[in-house]
C-alpha cells in the first residue's frame, strides 16, 4: 500500500505449460555484458555450511571465472547466455571478496559475509519498519552490530516467472540503515545473535495487504492455462465494475488532475473556500466503505474546529493515528505536516501563527494508491492542555482517480509476487524463512479455513523450489496477534481464531515453529509497534527448531480435556515449571455443552491444570482459550514468561 511508479496492467496473455527454470526464459537477444542478479552485491552474507551458487549472464559460449575467497569454479554461458557455478560450501565468517570474470568483463563483490541468511516475507507486520516500531529512536541510536545484514526486495509483480527482481541492496544494521529494516526480523536477528555467533542476512520480501495466493507458484497451486484464464477475466471484470462504480459516484470524467493544487498553491486548503458542495464523509473510516470502493489516487478532507483565545494564542498539537497511504496537511491555509506510510502516526506541532480565534480549518490532502485508503484512524488536537476529538463528519472531494496502474488487488491476484520477488532467489541456499502474513485472509470462515491447506502448500512448495530441494529448510512463523473489537458473547467460527489455528496445523509437517503473539496485538491496532517481542519470541522459536538448542520456546499448549461432573479440566503440555495467570483472575476461557452456545467461563490453576466451569452449563462438552479476533482478557502464560497458545476442544 505504497506509491508504485510504473504503470502496470494484468493482460490477458498466459505463459503456459510448466514454470521455467532460471535463463531459459525467453529474450529478444542474448546478453552481450557479464550481469548478475540484483540480490548479489557489495555487503552480502551467504548462506554457510551449505554450497554456494551463483549464476547470471555472459555472452553465449564465454567461459565464467567465479572465485569466493580461494574457491574458484569455471563456467560455460548457455546459448540464453546463462550461466551457474557451485562453489564449495563455506564456515562462517569474513569480510571476503567475489570475483567473476568473463572475457574483458568482472564484477567484483567486497565486505561479503558468511553466516545465516533467512528470508522475512509476509504481509505489512513483517513490512513494518524498524522506524516505526515502539522505541524506535533509541532502537536505532543503539543498532551496532554490522554483521546484521538486510536486502529488502522491491515491491514487484509479474504475470510470469521472471529472472531478477526489480532493485534493492544490501545494507548494515547501523543508525544509517536499520530504520527501514522489517521490525521483526531485525529484532529477530539481534536476538538470535548471541547464541549462534555467526552474521545473519535478512532478504526482506514483504507487500502490505497481500495474501498467501500471491506468493505460491502457479505450479503449486494446481492453475492450468484455463484457470488462470479465468483469473485474469476476473480481474478485467473487476476493474469495469470499479470504473462503473466510480463513475456512478463522480461523473463519466474522473479527473486525471488534482485541482486542488494549482502551480504550488493549495486551493482546496484555503480556509475561504466554499465547500458546501463538498460530500459528506465519515472520519475515521475508509473512504471505500463510505461509497468510493476502488478509488485509488488523490482526495481531500476538510473539518472546521474551534479554538479560544487563549488556545490559538498558545500553539496546538494535531494527531492523526493513521492515514493511508500519505498526506499533507494545512491548518487555515498553511501547511503543517507530510508524512508519508500507512502504518505512521502523525503527530504534528501547528504554531499560533496559524490559528485564529474562533473558527480554523483543517484540510488534509490523502494520497493512495493501493487497498484501503483515506484517514482510517482517530484525529484529535491537544489544545490548552485538554485533548479533543475531531472524529465525526467532514467534508470530502476527490482530486484524482488512477486507473490502469497496480491498483488495489494485485498484491492479492494468484502467484504474480511469488513470479517477481520470489522466483529470481531461488537457487539462492538460505538457513530458513520467517513468515507474518494471514491478517488477509481472515476476513470470514471460509477463508481462514481455506488457509489450511494454503498455508502448507506454500511450504512445501518453496521446500521444493529453493536450493534445488536440498534440504526441509526451517519455516517459522508468527501467528496473528489480537486485534478488532471484543465479543460481548463468544463466537462460533471467528475469522482471525480460524485463521491461527488454520497455521497451527502446520506445526506436523517438519522442521516448523511458530511464536505466539496473541497478546502483543491490541483492539484497534492492526500493527501493532511492539515488535521487539515477537522477533524475540521467534527468536527462542529459531534456537530449538533450526539450531537444536534446548531451549524453552513456547508457552502452554492444549494437550487433553476430561470432564468431572459440571467442570472440564484441561491439561498442557509445554507446561515447564508450571503454568500462571498473568496481572490478576484468569479469563479467556469460554464453554459449552452439546447445544454448541458458548459462554464465559470460570477458570482457576490447579497444579498443572485449568478447572474451567459456568453456573450456565451443567454438562461441558467443549472448552475454548483465546478463541477470539480479540481476546483481550486471555493471560495463561507459562512460568518461562510466554503465552498459553489459543485452542478449542472442539471441531464444530
Amino acid at each position: 500500500m505504497s506509491p508504485r511508479t510504473a504503470v502496470l496492467r494484468i493482460g490477458l496473455a498466459l505463459f503456459a505449460g510448466s514454470v521455467p527454470l532460471l535463463g531459459q526464459e525467453p529474450r529478444s537477444s542474448p546478453p552481450e555484458r557479464l550481469s548478475m542478479p540484483r540480490i548479489f552485491g557489495d555487503g552480502m552474507v551467504l548462506q554457510r555450511d551449505q554450497p554456494i551458487t551463483l549464476w547470471g549472464w555472459s555472452t553465449p559460449g564465454s567461459t565464467v571465472t567465479v572465485r569466493v575467497d580461494r574457491d574458484v569454479r569455471v563456467a560455460k554461458a548457455e546459448r540464453s547466455g546463462a550461466w551457474t557455478a557451485t562453489l564449495p560450501a563455506k564456515h562462517a565468517g569474513g569480510p571476503l571478496r567475489v570475483v567473476v570474470v568473463a572475457r574483458n568483463d568482472s564484477l567484483v563483490f567486497s565486505n561479503v559475509l558468511v553466516g545465516d541468511v533467512w528470508v522475512a516475507s509476509g504481509q505489512s507486520n513483517m513490512e513494518f519498519p524498524v522506524s516505526q516500531s515502539a522505541n524506535a529512536v533509541a532502537t536505532i541510536a543503539g543498532a551496532d552490530d554490522s554483521t546484521i545484514r538486510q536486502f529488502k526486495v522491491p515491491t514487484s509483480w509479474a504475470n510470469a516467472p521472471e529472472r531478477d527482481l526489480a532493485g534493492g541492496n544490501w545494507a548494515p544494521a547501523d543508525p544509517r540503515h536499520v530504520g527501514s529494516f522489517s521490525a521483526v526480523a531485525y529484532f529477530y536477528a539481534r536476538h538470535l545473535r548471541p547464541s549462534v555467533g555467526v552474521p545473519i542476512g535478512i532478504i526482506n520480501t514483504t507487500w502490505g495487504g497481500s495474501n498467501i495466493q500471491t506468493w505460491i507458484s502457479r505450479r503449486a497451486q494446481n492453475l492450468d492455462d484455463r484457470a488462470w484464464s479465468a483469473i485474469q477475466q476476473g480481474e478485467a471484470d473487476y476493474d469495469r465494475a470499479v470504473r462503473d462504480s466510480l463513475r456512478a459516484v463522480l461523473g463519466d470524467a474522473l479527473p486525471e488532475i488534482d485541482s486542488g493544487v494549482v502551480d504550488g498553491v493549495a486551493r482546496w486548503a484555503d480556509p475561504a473556500l466554499d465547500d458546501r458542495a463538498w460530500k459528506a464523509i465519515r472520519v475515521p473510516a475508509y473512504w471505500e466503505s463510505q461509497g468510493y470502493n476502488g478509488l485509488d489516487g488523490v482526495a481531500w478532507y476538510r473539518v472546521d474546529f474551534t479554538l479560544d483565545a487563549s488556545e490559538s494564542r498558545s500553539g496546538i498539537t494535531l494527531r492523526l493515528d493513521a492515514i493511508d497511504d500519505d498526506d499533507v496537511t494545512w491548518v487555515n491555509g498553511v501547511e503543517v505536516g507530510r508524512t508519508s506510510g500507512y502504518n505512521v502516526r502523525r503527530s504534528y506541532e501547528v504554531p499560533a501563527t496559524a490559528l485564529r480565534a474562533g473558527r480554523n480549518v483543517l484540510a488534509v490532502r490523502v494520497s493512495d494508491w493501493s487497498g484501503g485508503g483515506g484517514i482510517n484512524e482517530g484525529v484529535s488536537i491537544v489544545a490548552g492542555g485538554t485533548l479533543r476529538s475531531l472524529d465525526g463528519s467532514w467534508k470530502f472531494k476527490v482530486g484524482r482517480v488512477t486507473l490502469g496502474t497496480d491498483g488495489q488487488r494485485i498484491n492479492k491476484i494468484p502467484t504474480v509476487l511469488y513470479n517477481k520477488m520470489v522466483y529470481p532467489m531461488l537457487p539462492l541456499s538460505i538457513k530458513g524463512v520467517l513468515w507474518y502474513q494471514g491478517e488477509s485472509n481472515a476476513n470470514n470462515t471460509q477463508q481462514a479455513i481455506d488457509y489450511r491447506e494454503q498455508f502448507s502448500t506454500l511450504i512445501r512448495s518453496w521446500r521444493h523450489e529453493w536450493s534445488s530441494g536440498r534440504n526441509e529448510f526451517p519455516f517459522l512463523w508468527v501467528q496473528l496477534p489480537g486485534y478488532g473489537k471484543p465479543d460481548s458473547i463468544p463466537q462460533l467460527h471467528p475469522g482471525w481464531a480460524l485463521q491461527r489455528e488454520s497455521m497451527e496445523a502446520a506445526l506436523s509437517m517438519p522442521n516448523t515453529g511458530r511464536a505466539i503473539a496473541i497478546d502483543l496485538g491490541g483492539a484497534t491496532e492492526l500493527h501493532p509497534r511492539n515488535k521487539e517481542d515477537v522477533g524475540a519470541r521467534l527468536a527462542l522459536v529459531a534456537r530449538k527448531v533450526a539450531y537444536g538448542e534446548a531451549v524453552g520456546a513456547s508457552g502452554p499448549a492444549f494437550r487433553s480435556m476430561m470432564v468431572r461432573g459440571d467442570t472440564a479440566i484441561i491439561t498442557f503440555a509445554d507446561a515447564g515449571k508450571g503454568i500462571v495467570a498473568r496481572g490478576g483472575e484468569l479469563g479467556g476461557f469460554a464453554i459449552a455443552s452439546s447445544d454448541q452456545r458458548f459462554v464465559w467461563a470460570k477458570a482457576r490453576i490447579v497444579g498443572n491444570r485449568v478447572y474451567v466451569w459456568s453456573d450456565a452449563v451443567r454438562a461441558p462438552a467443549a472448552v475454548r482459550y483465546a478463541w477470539a479476533n480479540y481476546p483481550g482478557d486471555a493471560n495463561l502464560y507459562g512460568a518461562n514468561g510466554l503465552p498459553a497458545a489459543p485452542f478449542r476442544t472442539d471441531h464444530w
